[in-house]
């Protein structure tokens, strides 16, 4: 089962995903659901479990440096602070490729922007 999802800081530095009720009631539903998980082409076995009500799949800084995600400071405040139409503009631009390194390297290039 796959689906999008975008990396979520919680407290000081846990980091995970947010899985959609939707994949939990396919996967089964239950407590703690070992799985397999592929983040940047980095694929690792985890498991999702309830935290503050949501279900989540913790993402380690191990697995984000493998996968090449790196957290650029003020990077999600200078996005959200972009117009919705340049916004969109990079979000197409990133979905809109087929192949993952050039998914990554348009990220990689974007938040170098929002970065400087």
């Amino acid at each position: 089962m796959a689906f999008r999802a975008v990396l979520q800081l919680d407290g000081a530095t846990a980091t995970g995903i947010v899985v959609p009720p939707d994949v939990i009631e396919g996967l089964g539903g239950g407590g703690r659901i070992p799985v397999r998980a592929t983040v940047g082409g980095v694929e690792y076995p985890s498991t999702i479990a309830m935290r503050a009500g949501q279900a989540k799949l913790p993402v380690s800084a191990d697995i984000r440096a493998r996968a090449g995600i790196a957290a650029v400071p003020g990077a999600r405040e200078r996005f959200d602070a972009l117009s919705v139409s340049n916004r969109k503009r990079h979000v197409l631009a990133v979905e809109g490729a087929k192949a993952a390194e050039t998914r990554a390297r348009r990220v990689a290039k974007l938040l170098e922007e929002l970065g400087a």
